[in-house]
């Protein structure tokens, strides 16, 4: 995860005597194009609020929990979603839907998804069950050529 900039008092002198594309260029982190995320494994976390531990290594997000992984087809949503960097994790939690592009879903109370072998281990709430959708495709048929 990289480090947010925040302007030091240094630098809002320089804000003050240079344009703001010449700070921009020097402050902010380059963009990195839609094709060059997927390639890297980006995530993307959107919720109602966020904090990491820097110490511990985990990201928790909560609130109207929205992950976007690109590089799996893989969108989710949840309650919580924590990101356990050491471990290579994300641990969902609270009404957790997660949809892949082919059309498959899964929804569960909790999931555990471990990045480095790329397996999930889906819980129900107590007393309830989980629920998959899967799409599994048709195995193709062999046709025999019409000879005229």
């Amino acid at each position: 995860m990289r480090p947010v900039p925040w302007l030091s008092g240094c630098l809002a002198a320089v804000l003050v005597l240079a344009s703001v594309e010449q700070v921009r260029s020097q402050v902010l982190p380059t963009p990195v194009d839609e094709a060059e995320s997927v390639e890297a494994g980006l995530i993307n976390i959107e919720s109602d609020s966020q904090s990491a531990d820097n110490v511990t290594g985990v990201v928790t997000a909560s609130g109207n929990v929205r992950i976007e992984y690109p590089s799996r087809g893989v969108i989710a949503t949840s309650r919580q979603a924590q990101y356990f960097s050491r471990e290579g994790r994300i641990v969902l939690s609270g009404d957790v839907d997660l949809i892949q592009e082919d059309g498959s879903r899964l929804r569960a109370e909790r999931v555990t998804y471990n990045l480095d072998d790329e397996r999930a281990l889906a819980l129900p709430a107590e007393g309830n069950q989980v629920r998959s959708t899967l799409l599994i495709p048709a195995k193709p048929t062999e046709t025999t050529p019409l000879t005229p």
